[in-house]
């Protein structure tokens, strides 16, 4: 099966700096991450995909929390990466990392944009009203600046990959509504974190209104983040609301590899996405797996 993994993350401990990943350990909810803490170059994505019998055409490198002393030092390392033999060009798209809130986000975004295969920039956003959910102290969709700072991204041609739970979409919503020209794209089907009626009902909404939005994508993935014990039908309404409300033309299926490795192995999430993509055309499941 040909696939583009519109998700993933690499990461050389020898060469580079990751504060998360040399830190004390904490409950992430991922169950035990200890076999994170080793490198994951393009030859073990390759070797996933491999031994999977998959065909990896593309990816897309989204940031992995690299020394944020060096924002573009991540991209730097994987042109370097994609332009080694054996990588065959992997990753060969890359979302970097950015803070927004900078006085020299400027200059940041300008030595992105001197790397070919910079796309786009990812600021995890996540914050949740239970304390144990929230992973960003900051609320960064409230600030001003953070959100002047932002609509920079238009002039360099840059995306913006969003990450958060249901509760802060309609802040995403006005943001993206304000900055029309700067392409969104949704990380892990808006994180369904919670499965109470009350919770699921607020993220099926969330879905539907960023959804109207013509330049707001979607990927699916990530779902052994908020289900360490997922299965292909305990995601499938999931992934399925999300195709209705977006359309196959603007959802992407990706791994989230290697962190979703805690979860399940590659062929058993690009299986599942298989599975449940099985009723749609030939031309939806082309969209879905290898976009256009």
């Amino acid at each position: 099966m040909d696939i583009v993994d519109a998700h993933h993350h690499l990461w050389d401990l020898e060469r580079n700096h990751y504060p998360w990943l040399k830190a004390k350990e904490i409950d992430r909810g991922w169950g035990d991450t200890s076999s994170l803490k080793q490198t994951y170059n393009a030859e073990h994505l390759l070797a996933d995909a491999d031994r999977a019998d998959l065909n990896l055409l593309k990816s897309v490198h989204v940031q992995a929390s690299f020394d944020p002393s060096d924002p573009v030092g991540e991209t730097r390392w994987l042109e370097e990466v994609a332009s080694t033999a054996g990588s065959k060009g992997i990753p060969n798209a890359i979302v970097g990392w950015a803070d927004f809130s900078r006085d020299d986000l400027g200059d940041i975004l300008i030595g992105h944009g001197r790397h070919p295969r910079f796309r786009g920039v990812r600021q995890v956003l996540n914050r949740h009203p239970d304390p144990m959910l929230n992973r960003a102290p900051r609320d960064f969709l409230s600030e001003d600046k953070w959100r002047e700072n932002f609509s920079q991204l238009a002039a360099h041609g840059f995306s913006f990959d969003a990450q958060i739970y249901h509760h802060q979409a309609e802040s995403l919503y006005q943001l993206a509504k304000a900055n029309p020209d700067i392409p969104m794209v949704l990380d892990h089907a808006g994180m369904p974190a919670e499965r109470d009626s009350v919770n699921l009902e607020g993220w099926k909404s969330a879905i539907a209104k960023l959804a109207t939005l013509p330049h707001m994508m979607i990927k699916l993935s990530g779902f052994g983040m908020v289900d360490n014990h997922w299965t292909a039908e305990s995601i499938r309404p999931l992934v399925l609301h999300c195709i209705d409300c977006f359309g196959p033309e603007r959802a992407m299926f990706a791994s989230n590899f290697p962190v979703d490795r805690l979860m399940a192995s590659y062929a058993q999430i690009w299986s599942a996405f298989a599975e449940i993509a099985e009723p749609f055309s030939e031309t939806e499941r082309r969209d879905l797996f290898c976009g256009s």
